[in-house]
């Protein structure tokens, strides 16, 4: 089963609230910054987490991810190739 990766780097985010409002499963706007969370993502180095999930659910976070106007979410394929 492919497996693909979410990089979403928080800090540049500025709480637009596209991701969340597409997929409010994955994407929660935090109560103190303004800002989106990811639901169950891992921080790999200070203001960047990950969130490794497989091809099903692929359509749905990659349309969050085109919809930021920042362009802090990015998707990777299993193979390490960025996807947006």
């Amino acid at each position: 089963m492919a497996k693909y990766k979410v990089v979403y780097e928080r800090n540049g985010c500025i709480g637009a609230a596209a991701c969340a409002a597409l997929l409010e499963e994955r994407w929660k706007l935090s109560d103190m910054d303004g800002k989106a969370n990811l639901v169950s993502g891992v921080e790999t180095k200070p203001g960047v987490f990950e969130y490794e999930f497989t091809e099903e659910q692929l359509g749905k976070i990659l349309e969050s991810a085109e919809a930021c106007p920042v362009n802090v979410i990015h998707i990777y394929d299993e193979e390490g190739k960025k996807l947006i």
